[in-house]
């Protein structure tokens, strides 16, 4: 009967302290979650030492250190995404000289083709239209769109394929064929 005594004193303790234990887990972690978590964890490792607390008005000063010393136990076993280096890394600065660079080629690229069919290059891909819109603001057919589309696109991955081979431009192929769509 002892026994089925301290499990109704250790649940009334819970029942009736369980907002102030919450409020002292919220102080020790920011996380409502996680404060949940470690006044949970807190009473399950209090109840089996339960009945060696003499004085149960003492009960609240050991959960607060029960948690503190959860709390710390996480602390501890947390993973830590940076790693210490003998060396620095060097910031990189970003100042647009690839972008330049990589726009100027394709300006460069542009030159060889029919106007009608930068027109066309432009409207679909600079402009983002749809090839219903660009037939309509070029009075094309949207078959004769998407026809000069098709030739406008192949000869600039030509171009600038032999761009990369006679200038030493270091493109992939994927890159080239991306930079030309």
């Amino acid at each position: 009967m002892a026994a089925n005594a301290q499990v109704l004193d250790f649940e009334d303790y819970v029942r009736t302290r369980q907002d102030a234990l919450l409020r002292s887990a919220r102080r020790l972690v920011p996380d409502p979650i996680d404060a949940q978590d470690l006044v949970q964890t807190a009473l399950a490792r209090t109840y089996p030492r339960w009945q060696d607390i003499a004085d149960k008005g003492l009960a609240d000063a050991y959960m607060r250190r029960v948690m503190i010393n959860t709390r710390t136990e996480w602390w501890r076993q947390r993973k830590l995404e940076e790693v210490p280096t003998v060396d620095l890394p060097e910031d990189a600065v970003d100042d647009c000289t690839e972008q330049r660079a990589d726009r100027a080629m394709l300006l460069d690229a542009l030159t060889v083709l029919a106007p009608k069919q930068r027109q066309v290059v432009l409207l679909r891909h600079y402009r983002q239209l749809s090839t219903e819109e660009t037939a309509v603001a070029l009075g094309m057919s949207v078959g004769t769109v998407k026809s000069t589309l098709h030739r406008a696109l192949a000869r600039l991955r030509a171009e600038l394929e032999q761009n990369r081979h006679v200038n030493g431009y270091s493109y992939s192929r994927t890159e080239v064929a991306c930079a030309a769509a």
